[in-house]
């Protein structure tokens, strides 16, 4: 009922910057908490940071100070501004919302499909 689309991966150099979007679409009541995530090849997947409706971000320790959140609720979009990149960066990028169907609805968790970056060294 809701899709999730990410955009903006990419191979980048350390040191360099790439901003990645997620649009939501369908059926769309409401939309509280957005996130990104990430996984590296054997690894679990990680929280990378979150947004509140209201705005209230939080970050993993790894990247704080060098990657910024933020959100378009008139268009449904999260957006993550990676700067200063690391070989370590690298990984499949998951965006995730809780989205509500109707007034009436409960939560709902969905999640994109993911968009590669590298970062080489």
């Amino acid at each position: 009922q809701v899709q999730l689309v990410e955009s903006g991966g990419g191979l980048v150099q350390a040191g360099g910057s790439l901003r990645l979007a997620c649009a939501a679409s369908g059926i769309i009541f409401s939309i509280d908490a957005m996130a990104w995530y990430r996984q590296a090849p054997g690894k679990q997947r990680e929280l990378v940071a979150t947004i509140t409706r209201d705005d209230i971000t939080n970050y993993a320790d790894s990247v704080k100070g060098r990657f910024t959140i933020s959100r378009d609720n008139a268009k449904n979009t999260v957006y993550l501004q990676m700067n200063s990149l690391k070989p370590e960066d690298t990984a499949v990028y998951y965006c995730k919302a809780d989205v509500k169907h109707s007034r009436w609805s409960t939560w709902y968790d969905y999640w994109g499909q993911g968009t590669q970056v590298t970062v080489s060294s």
